[in-house]
């Protein structure tokens, strides 16, 4: 099965590359990815595919070529939404720890949602995802006003002058837009994970994507302050944090039952309820509830209430539905896990910010292959 799912991805993936020995370094790329045992180095890549005389060549195609990543992002991405249709897109930080310092955008930063200070590569991907499986289609690497305001490093890694400094909040953003813009692709929501988000920038990136016109549903800390519009909790006025919100909200409750992400699929059952909120200081428009948001807590029974927080302009969607929404977060961290990491998604060791692109979309494309050959097995066993 992964030799037909590879043949039928691989014919259309590399047609934008202008050369055909460029086209055939690329599927020999994407073979050896599947294929070699451990981390994905450059050696033992071209191990796979017959030792040192292919390692040269292997390195010069993803760190120095020519050929542009974009392109073969998009037939990725095209490819996926064709045979995979996705519920929603989900916006995933990736964290790349590193030993040294000259790889493109490493540097000592403390991540929020971990507790460390980590010396790392900070990215977000942006994954095709349904209940089914999830794929990643686009990535955009974060780097630092330290890498962008230094010349010596923008030129080692050979950033173009196009990169300019934006926050990881914007780099999420960025992300999403970025294949929006011109790619031709579905119009499904966009799930948010929160990570690296504090309680300003959560309601604030809700604004933003409400204001472009993007179904938007993002996971947000308990701080985040919100006003209470919501009939059913009349007696709270002016604004308050989230989790008092849902706190407050304990008496709407509902239960929803979903399937887990892993072996078995098992059948769970959360507490779900849903206020209707506004972000304080925001322009009202003048047509009714359009400037309205929902807070959505998800948790557990007998467990502390609530256990998640999410925040989406969403107002006409049933709160069982949105919580499936949310669980999509689960199964991309669990096909992550269990399939990109396989593939090498993190383990790309030279320098340059182009190579890490051409590395990160091959790699994209290995876990596609992957993901569907399973698939593509499962259904051959269940016949």
């Amino acid at each position: 099965m992964e030799d037909i799912v590879l043949g039928e991805l691989g014919s259309r993936l590399f047609l934008s590359l202008p050369r055909s020995d460029q086209r055939r370094r690329g599927m020999h790329y994407l073979q050896a990815l599947i294929a070699a045992e451990g981390r994905k180095s450059i050696r033992n890549i071209a191990a796979v595919l017959g030792g040192s005389a292919t390692e040269q060549s292997l390195h010069h195609f993803v760190a120095s070529s020519t050929w542009g990543w974009k392109p073969v992002r998009r037939a990725l991405a095209e490819h996926v939404v064709r045979v995979a249709p996705p519920q929603a897109w989900v916006a995933r930080s990736m964290v790349i720890p590193k030993a040294g310092e000259n790889s493109v955008g490493v540097e000592r930063q403390f991540l929020p949602y971990t507790g460390q200070v980590l010396n790392a590569q900070y990215a977000v991907g942006v994954w095709a995802a349904s209940e089914a499986g999830s794929f990643p289609v686009n990535w955009r690497l974060h780097l630092s006003d330290a890498w962008l305001e230094d010349g010596a490093r923008r030129t080692q890694a050979s950033i173009p002058d196009a990169v300019a400094s934006e926050s990881p909040a914007d780099c999420v953003h960025e992300a999403y837009l970025g294949m929006m813009r011109s790619w031709g692709l579905p119009d499904c929501p966009v799930v948010l994970d929160g990570h690296g988000a504090d309680a300003t920038d959560a309601a604030a990136t809700v604004r933003a994507y409400h204001g472009a016109g993007v179904r938007v549903l993002a996971r947000v800390p308990g701080g985040t302050r919100l006003d209470v519009t919501d009939p059913l909790l009349r007696g709270r006025t002016g604004a308050s944090t989230a989790h008092q919100i849902m706190a407050t909200a304990r008496d709407l409750r509902r239960p929803v039952a979903w399937r887990a992400h892993g072996p078995g699929r098992p059948l769970r059952r959360s507490l779900v309820a849903a206020v209707r909120t506004a972000i304080p200081g925001a322009v009202r428009p003048p047509r009714r509830h359009s400037g309205e948001l929902v807070l959505l807590g998800v948790g557990e029974q007998g467990r502390a209430w609530p256990a998640e927080l999410w925040l989406t302009n969403m107002t006409d969607v049933p709160p069982g539905e949105l919580h499936r929404l949310t669980r999509l977060v689960d199964r991309v961290d669990h096909d992550f896990r269990e399939t990109a990491e396989r593939v090498g998604i993190r383990d790309y060791t030279g320098r340059s910010f182009a190579g890490w692109h051409r590395h990160v979309t091959l790699a994209s494309a290995a876990h596609t292959v992957v993901a569907l050959s399973r698939a593509g097995d499962e259904v051959r066993s269940a016949c």
